[in-house]
């Protein structure tokens, strides 16, 4: 009955997914169309992990699937000419990515496996041995949190000493990043 189940769900997020644009398109939209779809509740933390499965699953056929198609351009010659690489810097491809930001700056994204923390949540970046930033889903809202963190009965739990941020708070947030940067050059500067 169970496998059942999760056999609608996974066949509900696939074809979501395919339907989706990847670019604005989060997990929580995801999962929420597919609660929509099936009549479920997938809020829960079981539910939460098998849907995020799904998804990143999916990502990387896709990804694998590009990369398939890459090659095979390439090795029939009707893909641009690429020069020789060296194992290292192949390895280097590996771990960063290349994009561009919304200026059309060029700029690099490390490209290291995903780390999830013991509630589920995508840890991001580790600033610290007790602060982290995560992205995390609370009542079908994505945020943004970066949060000290304690150990108790051997789990990292999330103190209250840290902020959330909705969506559009951290774009805000990440759009005035130029002006604090240069604000701290600035005091650094006058030393």
């Amino acid at each position: 009955m169970e496998e059942e189940l999760n056999q609608k769900i996974e066949a509900a997020v696939v074809e979501i997914l395919r339907e989706s644009d990847m670019s604005t398109t989060s997990e929580a939209m995801v999962r929420s169309m597919a609660s929509d779809r099936l009549g479920l509740d997938l809020s829960s933390r079981g539910r939460k992990l098998f849907v995020r499965g799904i998804v990143e699953s999916f990502l990387a056929s896709q990804q694998d699937e590009d990369e398939e198609a890459a090659a095979a351009a390439d090795a029939s010659g009707s893909g641009p000419k690429k020069e020789e690489e060296s194992g290292e810097q192949a390895e280097a491809d590996q771990e960063e990515e290349e994009e561009e930001d919304e200026a059309g700056r060029s700029i690099k994204r490390s490209r290291r496996p995903k780390e999830f923390d013991d509630e589920g949540d995508l840890i991001l970046c580790r600033l610290s041995n007790k602060r982290r930033v995560t992205l995390q889903d609370f009542r079908g809202k994505t945020l943004v949190s970066i949060r000290e963190y304690y150990i108790k009965d051997g789990k990292e739990l999330p103190s209250s000493k840290g902020i959330s941020l909705s969506v559009e708070q951290w774009q805000a947030f990440r759009n005035a990043v130029p002006d604090i940067v240069a604000a701290i050059k600035k005091l650094e500067g006058s030393d």
